[in-house]
């Protein structure tokens, strides 16, 4: 079994305990922890680690129960995924602030359409040590790139720097999460997953394992930061040598809960099973042109994911064939799916763990929903065959 680095357990502990009102056994916050690392992670290392840290990070309240100790005057904290879940609703959208296992637990099944995401997909990037990171400017895995061509990008995490141990609690996290929405989607509901080229392999692998049916990828074109470098302390010698390729595309993966019988007869019933058509003589394509989010949607969403809703609304708007039901973001950061869906007039839910981000999301949603972004897609322009 690989070992966890303890500076990753600490931190899920942490995180864990912090976002409940209430002592925990050992039991619960190994299973949190669990959720979060994946599999690799031992119960007797969670009980030593919060034996060792009593009096100096967690209150032992029982035996066998513990909490997280408060900087003295600092305040409880006011979100605990085991209680009703903060809401709030934009029209058609709703967003939850909940941890999207525990809201997929209660969810009732067969009662949602569709599903656009852009999950953790590094899972190391979204810790909360990284997180601090990344808000601080410095360290960790995000690369903050230099502004060039007047022009400041936005960050990157380095997936080039996961563990083969990082690579295994990914997949098992994209399993248990795909087992866990499953049961709540109607039969031929999409799901599509936002990746990246270095792991969607793995990603892929383990949402068909889940039980979801793979029906390709559709591809974002867009130039990225990633890729392209020369050999690392050595420029001058390699100057025409690239590490790996730029990268120019972006792939989502596309997943559907099996359907009941034929696609008509799915349709009729659920109505999902396929893609609306971008019109009567043109199909909905697997290549979508698109560009860097813009500076106009990153300052009114500051998120380090965020996507252009361009992209998302043509996304969207194609996932339900009849343009009828509920699209879930169950990793909803800034809101940017709900902002296209209530676009092209849909219902949709989103879910977002991060207080941080979930009061982002709450002052976004409405106005990226209401930014002039076509929602017709822009595949002519490309030279496909439709």
């Amino acid at each position: 079994m690989a070992r966890q680095a303890p500076g990753r357990i600490r931190d899920a502990i942490t995180e864990y305990l912090r976002n409940r009102s209430e002592a925990c056994t050992v039991q619960e916050i190994y299973e949190g922890v669990r959720r979060r690392l994946g599999p690799s992670v031992s119960a007797s290392s969670i009980r030593a680690y919060l034996r060792l840290n009593v009096d100096q990070a967690f209150d032992r309240v029982e035996r066998g129960t513990y909490a997280l100790q408060l900087d003295e005057g600092a305040e409880a904290p006011s979100y605990d995924p085991e209680s009703p879940p903060d809401v709030a609703r934009y029209g058609t959208a709703t967003l939850v602030c909940d941890d999207c296992m525990s809201w997929l637990a209660r969810r009732a099944p067969k009662s949602i359409e569709a599903v656009v995401t852009d999950p953790p997909y590094g899972l190391v990037e979204y810790s909360a040590a990284q997180q601090r990171k990344l808000r601080d400017g410095k360290g960790g895995v995000w690369r903050i790139p230099p502004s060039f061509d007047g022009h400041k990008r936005s960050p990157l995490p380095r997936f080039t720097t996961l563990t083969e141990a990082d690579l295994t609690s990914l997949e098992h996290f994209f399993l248990v999460w795909g087992r866990a929405i499953l049961p709540v989607l109607v039969p031929g509901a999409n799901v599509i997953v936002a990746s990246n080229p270095l792991l969607s392999h793995r990603v892929s692998r383990a949402l068909g394992e889940a039980g979801l049916e793979r029906r390709g990828e559709i591809v974002r074109l867009v130039m990225t930061m990633r890729g392209g470098d020369r050999p690392k302390n050595a420029h001058d010698e390699f100057s025409d040598v690239s590490v790996m390729p730029r990268s120019m595309w972006e792939p989502w993966l596309c997943f559907r809960k099996p359907i009941e019988g034929r696609v008509q007869d799915n349709l009729r019933k659920w109505k999902t099973g396929g893609f609306r058509r971008i019109s009567r003589d043109k199909p909905f394509g697997d290549v979508i042109g698109s560009h860097p989010t813009r500076a106009t949607e990153r300052d009114i969403a500051p998120h380090p994911s965020l996507k252009p809703q361009t992209f998302l609304r043509q996304l969207v708007r194609a996932v339900l064939p009849l343009g009828e039901g509920t699209v879930l973001d169950p990793f909803a950061g800034a809101g940017s799916t709900l902002a296209a869906a209530i676009a092209v007039g849909y219902r949709s839910i989103g879910i977002e763990y991060d207080p941080h981000y979930a009061e982002m999301a709450r002052r976004a949603i409405v106005p990226l929903s209401r930014l002039g972004a076509s929602t017709r897609a822009p595949q002519e322009s490309l030279g496909l065959a439709l």
